[in-house]
């Protein structure tokens, strides 16, 4: 198995939690003996980084799946390995179902995986390999922990990736570094809880202390993700509003706001307790943009406790939001209750919120006209150029539009001269 040069097409689908691991994997692998290609057509080996969250990921991971296996059939590939949350949880099952593949292995199984795809023994003791990036040259994912201890009645993370396992500040900070020299101008700090950071360490630390850590680093933008609202505490608050580089937003995912939907997905805080937490960091912080995810359809959910829902997203005009309807997902405690909403009510619940979070986001993208801001160039054409703000993560929130050629990777001072729901479009100054 040590043919020199292999192509490898490495197909990473799901979270950015899923794509670290898929450079890590890269990494790992080293460039001696395989050669990466984007093309399956092209490749000898597919490694397939599955999804098992939600069932429209699930779907799409088993398609994925069948299609390298279809050129398997062909003969130009030779090996076809799946790894992840999907076959984590279902490897018997994907195993009889599509036996094409040469080997399942779970999201814990990095080193098995490399030492099936070159041959080699990984002890667990060997250190991880540096990463390989997937993400564009400017910015990369930094994963502070894996895993979740939350037990949310409707997720199934903790079953497939186990109980949180924080990393030692010093771990994070070495690779932290390692970015930093390579030129990442952004950093998006990530972990199934990030507030929970650090609470099953020995001596116990805390998120507040990896911020102010991070924060003595040469980089532009740290930006944090996943915040669950209950372990939100004011050390966290005051760190972020005290630091010169943690970009001014924060991914606080609420799933609901109806007292009688969060206390059965065990989400810890009912709507007052969420306000409180929005407020404060709004209080410490007035120019910090708010990202949220809910949930729509969770059984049990009345019209009533939807308009609850609706009328608080009205209240607290979150600057960023996203909706899922939901899943039933095997293993978790809602899978005992009635999934009682009819899929075409869950959508049409989904849409009403996107049509009032439109609104939202249009009165607060106009507001921004006639502003200067600082935009980081993700992509570059010849006479425009797409970016965002400190106030956007890449491929879920706002773009900005430049009328002019910046270099990718750039920051440019931007004058917005015009607004839409999710975009703002305006010039540079003095580019």
């Amino acid at each position: 198995m040590s043919n020199p040069q292999r192509k490898l097409n490495m197909i990473s689908l799901g979270c950015a939690k899923a794509l670290v691991d898929s450079e890590l994997l890269l990494g790992g692998l080293g460039k001696d003996e395989f050669k990466l290609t984007q093309e399956a057509e092209e490749a000898d080996t597919i490694v397939v980084n599955t999804c098992g969250f939600l069932d429209i990921a699930r779907e799409e991971s088993i398609e994925t799946i069948l299609q390298a296996a279809e050129l398997k059939k062909s003969g130009q590939l030779k090996q076809l390995v799946v790894m992840g949350c999907l076959s984590e949880r279902y490897p018997e099952e994907l195993a009889k179902e599509i036996p094409e593949v040469d080997r399942y292995f779970g999201s814990n199984n990095l080193k098995e995986v490399m030492s099936f795809l070159t041959g080699k023994d990984y002890s667990k003791d060997d250190p991880l390999f540096y990463r390989s990036l997937l993400t564009p040259s400017h910015y990369a994912y930094l994963k502070i922990a894996e895993g979740c201890d939350n037990g949310c009645s409707f997720c199934s993370i903790p079953i497939m990736r186990g109980l949180q396992k924080s990393r030692s500040i010093d771990s994070i900070m070495w690779e932290a570094k390692k970015l930093v020299d390579q030129g990442i101008k952004e950093m998006l700090v990530i972990a199934q809880d990030s507030t929970s950071y650090g609470w099953d360490l020995s001596p116990k630390v805390y998120l507040s202390d990896l911020i102010k850590e991070l924060d003595t680093l040469d980089i532009d933008w740290i930006r944090l993700h996943y915040a669950h609202p209950a372990h939100l505490s004011r050390r966290i608050i005051d760190a972020m509003a005290n630091a010169k580089n943690v970009c001014r937003y924060l991914d606080m995912p609420i799933q609901h706001g109806s007292d009688k939907i969060l206390k059965s997905m065990r989400r810890g805080l009912g709507q007052d307790g969420i306000r409180k937490r929005v407020n404060q960091f709004r209080d410490a912080m007035p120019d910090i943009r708010i990202r949220t995810t809910l949930i729509v359809g969770y059984p049990g959910e009345t019209e009533n406790n939807f308009k609850q829902l609706y009328d608080f997203v009205e209240e607290m005009a979150f600057d960023r939001l996203g909706v899922f309807t939901y899943s039933e997902e095997e293993g978790t405690l809602a899978e005992a209750l009635e999934d009682d909403i009819p899929f075409d009510l869950k959508n049409e619940r989904k849409a009403e919120i996107m049509d009032l979070q439109a609104n939202i986001s249009s009165e607060k993208n106009n507001a921004m006209i006639g502003k200067a801001l600082k935009v980081l160039v993700d992509k570059s054409g010849d006479s425009v150029s797409v970016g965002r703000t400190e106030y956007d993560s890449p491929e879920i929130d706002n773009i900005v539009h430049i009328k002019a050629s910046v270099p990718k990777g750039e920051f440019v001072q931007v004058k917005i001269d015009s607004a839409n729901e999710y975009e703002l479009i305006g010039r540079p100054i003095n580019h």
